[in-house]
């Protein structure tokens, strides 16, 4: 009886600690919310609809729509499902968002072409895409003409340099024409909110 019991406890150790290891860390970002009185989702609304799809460790970061969680589940597609179909159904609006989970919040940061550590947060920024744009949808970018700005793609990013920050960066309106992110769900984000991002879902 005493051997059965011990097995038992056993057993259930061995599948809490499974479960442990296979929650990852996901930040996710809504896009266009609290801009001008529009699309208003307080923060506090948002940890409560996280925290009722069953996810864990819920915080937020700035009024933006910036929400870091935990979650057993793998797929950041299913993530993003839920999450804009909870919001519809609570605020009565749709809200594109994207999930991203910490490991590539991390690649994307390591991977950054422009010197982060010398520049100042609102130089730089990240355009997360829900796809891969393709080379075809910049085909008519003249980059030249743009200088000193620049940008860069990345995996599912878009890195833009803007000295004068994202208010007056004319590439930043040139990159969001349709002909560069029709029927993508894009969101920015400046590097200081990415570098927070990044430290907030790290393990």
């Amino acid at each position: 009886m005493t051997t059965k019991k011990a097995t038992t406890k056993t057993a259930t150790t061995k599948q809490a600690t499974t479960k442990q290891a296979t929650t990852k860390k996901y930040a996710a970002l809504l896009r266009g919310i609290n801009v001008g009185g529009n699309k208003k989702v307080p923060m506090a609304e948002l940890r409560s609809l996280l925290e009722g799809l069953g996810h864990g460790d819920v915080q937020t970061y700035l009024q933006s729509g910036n929400a870091v969680f935990s979650s057993a589940q793998q797929d950041p597609a299913v993530l993003t499902r839920e999450l804009e179909a909870a919001i519809e159904a609570h605020f009565g609006f749709r809200v594109a968002c994207l999930v991203l989970d910490g490991a590539y919040l991390r690649a994307v940061a390591e991977a950054c072409p422009f010197p982060a550590a010398e520049l100042e947060g609102k130089q730089l920024h990240a355009t997360f895409c829900s796809e891969q744009p393709g080379p075809e949808r910049f085909a008519a970018l003249d980059e030249a003409s743009y200088l000193p700005e620049e940008y860069r793609l990345g995996d599912r990013v878009l890195y833009l340099y803007a000295p004068d920050g994202l208010g007056r960066s004319k590439l930043a309106e040139a990159l969001a024409k349709p002909a560069v992110v029709k029927g993508i769900d894009v969101t920015t984000r400046n590097w200081n909110t990415v570098a927070k991002l990044v430290e907030l879902t790290g393990p």
